[in-house]
């Protein structure tokens, strides 16, 4: 069964390189051993991403089509930096926008989400991987995603330190075997998703 992933990078510069890309960028090499098409990577600094907690705020608003990409996927890669100990303000606007899914339920109760599986990619100097993808964890299961066992890939450098995660020679083996083990978990549980969707 053929399985796409979309990722959302929410880094906080709209161009340029960024240690969140190469975090994703390990994840589908990882996703790649499970057949699982990374459809897409949206840098959402980039997009006119407009403040609010509907589907659609209105003119100009680039979140509709964002939105569009992320339902039509089976799995959503939610990359994202820490900032200040916690998951970036870029990432908490998309949290914001997908708060809409609570009032847009089927006729059986399931929000737009059901059935799709979320996953993390986290970076940062400094501490905060655990709190991070605890936010996104939580927030993204509210509005319906599945979240795989072991469903984060992260990596932080030393506290007050100044190396990106881009900026290293060499990925370390152990954000590597994690991201086959998310990559593994997260393609097994969208399989079974897609092949039985959750009834409502």
């Amino acid at each position: 069964m053929a399985l796409t992933a979309l990722a959302l990078n929410c880094t906080l510069k709209p161009s340029g390189e960024s240690s969140t890309d190469a975090m994703i960028a390990v994840l589908a090499d990882a996703f790649k051993v499970h057949d699982v098409t990374i459809t897409e990577t949206i840098r959402v600094a980039a997009h006119d991403v407009k403040p609010g907690v509907s589907s659609d705020e209105g003119e100009g608003d680039a979140w509709p089509a964002i939105r569009e990409k992320i339902l039509a996927a089976d799995i959503l890669i939610f990359g994202g930096p820490i900032w200040m100990g916690q998951i970036g303000s870029v990432a908490k606007r998309v949290l914001e926008r997908l708060d809409a899914f609570l009032s847009e339920t089927d006729d059986q109760g399931r929000m737009p989400s059901y059935s799709k599986v979320a996953v993390a990619a986290i970076v940062g100097n400094e501490d905060g991987a655990h709190f991070s993808s605890a936010q996104l964890f939580q927030s993204l299961n509210d509005v319906g995603f599945t979240i795989p066992a072991v469903a984060a890939c992260y990596w932080v450098g030393e506290a007050m330190g100044s190396v990106d995660f881009k900026d290293l020679d060499k990925t370390p083996e152990k954000v590597t075997e994690t991201a086959k083990m998310v990559a593994s978990n997260a393609a097994h549980l969208a399989g079974l998703l897609k092949d039985a969707p959750y009834p409502g």
